[in-house]
């Protein structure tokens, strides 16, 4: 069994994806890199079948119809090898430094009297053209170096929740919990960081900056218009996210106020760019979200509704719209994204 399955989902990669593949090769024999070919229509299978033929026994290369980023996730998901799983996505790459870090650390965790459900690690906010490169580090909120469990967490700051980038699962626990990510969607990565959470008890937090997260094509899913366009993908995860794990079906409180602060965060990025684009369309979608989620499940509607950020979310007219979209502002130039 290798130590570690790295998937990087990879459609029309062809110009970036070498970077990401060269950062993870230094893992040698305990890691396989799983290049996930979504379909691509460019020379993306030709160079991930190059590095497969390169590096017998530690790259492969899988191939399948276009399904999607998370189509791809759960491609690489069911291939894994490894004890523990990593996803990469193809425009991004992992720390030199920090890489070997991480890889120590998961070989003290191989024993099965010993295991960790899941390893966070920070990331950086790789935006082109930026002087300053945020990083997303967790030593405010969690204990570090040492396994602990959910109520030595402290508290999370608004948008210090973790992201795909930060997580490292073990690949068993994964196919455990229950989690399906849907096809020709994009975002899916919140439903992949949130679901298996419910079923995630031991942790570890090594203090590095191990992933790199590329922010600067124009046509990359997170930039905002782009994100406005694809708007009806975002409202269907943040409704999966809502329907999938139930917050309140959980007995430890401390887990349970996490995944409500990462829904709260969710739900009001939704909300403020329905706001933000100004049509009549989104805005009625806007009314829509907040009505299935009190539908879909009251306890948790009522906990949004009645937090700070959801009463800014509901400020009524032009004048709440402004103050909605300029507090989104200055938590996007606080924190990097988009």
């Amino acid at each position: 069994m290798k130590l570690l399955s790295i998937a990087i989902p990879s459609y029309n990669s062809q110009d970036y994806m070498a970077h990401a593949i060269e950062s993870l090769l230094p893992g040698g024999d305990q890691v396989e890199i799983l290049i996930v070919d979504d379909g691509s229509t460019d020379d993306t299978a030709r160079i991930a079948d190059d590095y497969e033929r390169r590096y017998p026994g530690v790259v492969k290369a899988i191939h399948q119809e276009n399904g999607g980023h998370g189509d791809a996730v759960m491609t690489g998901l069911k291939s894994a090898t490894g004890l523990y799983f990593k996803v990469v996505d193809s425009d991004d790459w992992v720390d030199e430094a920090a890489y070997p870090k991480v890889l120590e650390t998961l070989r003290g965790f191989s024993a099965p009297d010993a295991r960790i459900d899941m390893l966070v690690s920070n990331y950086v906010y790789d935006k082109a053209g930026a002087a300053h490169k945020h990083v997303m580090s967790y030593h405010h909120a969690l204990p570090r170096h040492r396994v602990f469990g959910w109520e030595e967490t402290r508290h999370f700051r608004k948008g210090q929740y973790m992201l795909m980038h930060s997580v490292i699962y073990r690949t068993q626990l994964l196919r455990d919990c229950g989690m399906a990510l849907p096809k020709h969607t994009f975002y899916v990565d919140e439903l992949y960081v949130y679901v298996p959470l419910k079923n995630v008890e031991k942790m570890y937090y090594l203090d590095v900056d191990f992933y790199h997260y590329f922010i600067g094509r124009e046509d990359q899913s997170v930039q905002e218009q782009v994100m406005i366009r694809r708007i009806d993908q975002a409202l269907l995860v943040n409704r999966l996210l809502v329907s999938q794990a139930d917050p309140y079906a959980i007995g430890d409180v401390h887990k349970r106020r996490y995944m409500l602060n990462f829904l709260e965060i969710v739900t009001t990025v939704s909300t403020v760019l329905l706001t933000k684009s100004g049509t009549e369309e989104n805005l009625q979608k806007k009314a829509e979200l907040w009505a299935f989620i009190q539908k879909e499940n009251p306890r948790i509607y009522k906990r949004l509704r009645r937090s700070l950020l959801g009463g800014l979310l509901h400020l009524p007219g032009p004048g709440g719209r402004a103050v909605m979209i300029g507090g989104y502002k200055v938590c996007r130039k606080i924190f990097g994204f988009n």
